[in-house]
């Protein structure tokens, strides 16, 4: 049951990391050219939306990499 709580942990910390980094790499594009003028609430809506789900995408990629690479030994038994 242990081994439970430990890997939702670890989802629960990878995909906050992720998040967290694509928070700060989307820092680096400038989305006032694209949006329309007097929408910054929803532009701001947008970018957390962005956020969320490029960050997930990239959280589960990684968990299901970690996920695979611990099933690998059981290749060799």
């Amino acid at each position: 049951m242990s081994s439970f709580g430990l890997q939702a942990l670890i989802s629960i910390l990878s995909h906050l990391f992720f998040i967290g980094v694509t928070w700060w790499a989307l820092q680096a594009i400038h989305f006032d050219k694209l949006l329309r003028a007097g929408r910054v609430i929803q532009a701001r809506v947008l970018y957390i939306l962005l956020t969320i789900a490029i960050g997930s995408s990239v959280s589960g990629f990684f968990l299901t990499y970690l996920g695979y690479s611990r099933q690998l030994p059981l290749l060799f038994e």
